[in-house]
């Protein structure tokens, strides 16, 4: 397992045909309808295996893969000034956005997807115990529709009501469709509130 690398997982040309895919999509993909595509243009890969979006460690596993090679590949376009957005609702190719020389904005979610280490050391039970973690919140709520909310939300786990409430009101300053977003990702956006104002209650 401690030899297992990025590149070893990955097809042949995967980059490429994944860099090709969404320049094709430029209003983006969300990452399950991403990982879905992938898994048809790659059929032995880690993204096809069997009951990868139900079986939790593999969930993670193909998530963090995917995740690591977009932030990677982001940072590998930067001389042909694009970027990739990196989120769950949406995956995108864009134009790199300036920024200030001599001044870096701290991502601790590109450093911890960046940080390999995370997908080896990451096993089935350290998934069970964060789902288990899940279970026993103050409210009942499916794992599946959790991890997704957590996801949409890109929230630690646990959070709390009041960072639940101040994300959401970012992201609908970033998703309302006023101010040019699509309507279906406010929707996500508001179906994933519902589900975390369950779990951790109103702030």
């Amino acid at each position: 397992m401690a030899d297992i690398t990025p590149d070893a997982l990955l097809p042949a040309g995967f980059e490429a045909e994944l860099l090709t895919l969404l320049a094709a999509r430029p209003n983006g993909i969300d990452e399950f309808a991403l990982i879905r595509e992938l898994a048809t243009m790659f059929p032995d890969s880690l993204f096809a295996a069997p009951d990868v979006l139900r079986e939790p460690l593999s969930l993670f596993q193909a998530h963090f893969l995917l995740f690591h090679v977009l932030h990677r590949l982001s940072d590998r376009l930067a001389n042909e000034r694009l970027e990739i957005e990196v989120h769950a609702l949406r995956i995108r190719l864009l134009p790199r956005r300036g920024g200030v020389d001599g001044i870096v904005t701290p991502d601790p979610l590109r450093a911890y997807y960046l940080d390999w280490n995370q997908w080896l050391t990451t096993q089935g039970d350290d998934v069970e115990q964060l789902l288990q973690g899940f279970r026993q919140g103050p409210f009942s709520v499916p794992e599946d529709e959790l991890a997704q909310a957590h996801g949409v939300f890109e929230l630690p786990v646990p959070s709390s009501a009041q960072q639940v409430k101040r994300r959401y009101r970012s992201l609908v300053q970033q998703h309302h469709p006023d101010k040019g977003g699509e309507t279906a990702n406010i929707q996500a956006v508001n179906q994933a509130f519902l589900i975390l104002q369950r779990y951790y209650g109103k702030a």
